[in-house]
């Protein structure tokens, strides 16, 4: 497989910046967990309706934000979905957002999958080794 061409972080910031609603697949309730202090991070900047997808917490709140089964599920069109899964469980997650509709599918560091990558990059936006909540940071 050639080399994957890596979106500048400039180019990811643009994404968040552009976007009005994220979906943060993998949500986890332990503030220890990469998906609740970054997910709180966003959230703390006021600048995107925000999401949650796990169906393992589906119907509880997280962050004071009810936590839904699927991304279908979502009231609304999406910008973004952030995603927090192992790399051998994000190809169903491109799926349903290309069902969706979704522009960007952004995978936090630890969710990279190549392949998949490949795959799905000319069918829709994907970002990668860069995290959401740094990003936010810069808002």
């Amino acid at each position: 497989m050639k080399e994957l061409h890596h979106p500048h972080s400039d180019d990811a910031l643009e994404v968040l910046k552009s976007a009005k609603v994220i979906a943060v697949v993998g949500i986890s309730p332990d503030p220890e967990r990469p998906s609740y202090y970054v997910s709180e991070r966003v959230l703390s900047k006021g600048m995107h309706r925000v999401y949650f997808i796990n169906p393992k917490y589906a119907g509880q709140d997280i962050l004071g934000v009810k936590v839904l089964s699927s991304l279908s599920e979502v009231p609304e069109p999406v910008d973004i979905v952030n995603v927090f899964r192992n790399p051998a469980h994000v190809e169903p997650i491109f799926e349903e957002a290309l069902q969706k509709g979704v522009s960007c599918v952004w995978l936090q560091p630890g969710s990279e999958n190549p392949e998949v990558i490949q795959k799905y990059k000319d069918r829709v936006r994907v970002v990668w080794n860069a995290c959401i909540g740094v990003e936010a940071g810069y808002l």
